[in-house]
């Protein structure tokens, strides 16, 4: 079964998205992915990948991914989070970030976290695929 992603990043953190899924191309490409509007845009557009896109963050994108999280529909998400600005929609992040935990969902919120899930997840793919 291929991994089912959600990627999001705030704004001053896209650019870092896509650095990252850029390493991860050739892993990512053989994945089910999901996004924010902006942040899927920006990875379709820039690196080709194919990505489900939700609504911008602001406009019910978190929450749409929240619930394909809470039915199973997500594996992991990788969350670049702005902990330096304030988001007008921060009880939707916080929301999400809670389903992560409540649904024991894997959630990277910084590109360190990011390439430690990913490294795993290509560790384990491997190992299922052998």
């Amino acid at each position: 079964m291929k991994p089912r992603i959600a990627l999001i990043a705030h704004d001053k953190k896209k650019d870092d998205m896509v650095k990252l899924a850029g390493q991860y191309r050739d892993f990512l490409a053989g994945c089910t992915l999901t996004a924010t509007g902006t942040t899927g845009a920006r990875l379709i557009n820039e690196l080709g990948l194919t990505v489900d896109c939700k609504h911008s963050g602001p406009f019910g994108g978190d929450l749409q991914i929240g619930a394909q999280l809470v039915t199973g529909n997500i594996d992991c998400v990788i969350f670049l989070r702005d902990p330096m600005t304030p988001q007008p929609h921060e009880p939707d992040i916080n929301a999400l970030v809670r389903a992560c935990d409540v649904h024991d969902i894997a959630c990277a919120t910084n590109v360190s976290t990011a390439h430690l899930v990913l490294g795993q997840l290509i560790t384990i793919n491997k190992e299922i695929t052998a």
